[in-house]
C-alpha cells in the first residue's frame, strides 16, 4: 500500500524535529549529570566534616598527635572524590576565654590544623574560613598562636560560648570542575557548585 505524500511530508518534519531536539536535550541531560555529580561531591564533603568533628572532639587529650590521622581516615572515605589530588581539611579548636569571670567572652583560637597529605600531594590549599593561620609546622599545626589576651579570635559562634568552653570546626574543601560551571547556579544568590566546593562543621 502507498503511503500518501502528505504522510511522508509528515513523517520527514518530524525526523527532522527529533534531529533538530535531540543535542539540545543531550545537552541537558549532561547538564543534569554534572549538577548530580556536584551535589554529590558537596554531600560526601558535608558528611566528611560531620564526622570530623565527632572524631577531634573526642581527641581533647592531644588533638595535635591525632589530626592527621584523623584528617587521612577522613580522605579515605571519599571515593570517588580524589581528596588526595584535589582536596583539603582543616581542624581548628576554639575555645571560650575571659581573662576575669566579669570580662566578656571571645572565641579564640587554640590550634588549627591543615591536612598535610592534600598540601604536599596537590598543593591545594585554599584558605580557612574559621580563621587563617600564616605559619605551618612540618606536621600540619600552625605555629606560634599566641595565648590568652593576644589569641586571635575566631568570629565563629561568637557570643555563644561560655568560658572555657571547647568547640573544634572542621572544614572540608574540593576542588571540583564543573563541565557546564558557567550554568550552574552560584554568585551572590545562591550557593556555589565549584569550583571550590566547601562544608563546615563545628562540635
Amino acid at each position: 500500500m502507498r503511503v500518501s505524500h502528505h504522510h511522508r511530508r509528515q513523517r520527514g518534519i518530524a525526523i527532522m524535529e527529533f534531529a533538530l531536539a535531540l543535542p539540545l536535550l543531550a545537552l541537558l541531560l549532561l547538564i543534569a549529570v554534572d549538577l548530580s555529580r556536584a551535589i554529590q561531591a558537596r554531600t560526601i564533603l558535608l558528611n566528611i566534616s560531620r564526622e570530623g568533628a565527632n572524631l577531634a572532639s573526642r581527641s581533647t587529650a592531644d588533638l595535635h598527635g591525632s589530626s592527621q590521622t584523623i584528617m587521612n581516615a577522613l580522605a579515605a572515605t571519599t571515593p570517588p572524590l580524589d581528596m588526595r589530588a584535589r582536596g583539603m581539611v582543616y581542624i581548628t579548636k576554639i575555645a571560650g576565654y575571659a581573662a576575669k569571670a566579669s570580662d566578656p567572652v571571645r572565641n579564640v583560637v587554640l590550634e588549627q590544623y591543615r591536612w598535610n597529605d592534600g598540601v604536599q600531594s596537590s598543593g591545594y590549599a585554599p584558605r580557612s574560613q574559621v580563621w587563617h593561620c600564616n605559619n605551618w609546622n612540618n606536621d600540619g599545626a600552625c605555629s606560634k598562636i599566641p595565648a590568652g589576651e593576644m589569641a586571635p579570635d575566631a568570629p565563629l559562634m561568637q557570643g555563644q560560648l561560655a568560658r572555657g568552653e571547647l568547640i573544634y570546626a572542621v572544614e572540608t574543601f574540593y576542588r571540583f570542575d564543573m563541565l557546564f560551571g558557567a550554568l550552574a547556579p552560584g554568585g551572590a544568590n545562591g550557593p556555589a557548585l565549584g569550583p571550590d566546593l566547601y562544608s563546615m562543621t563545628v562540635f
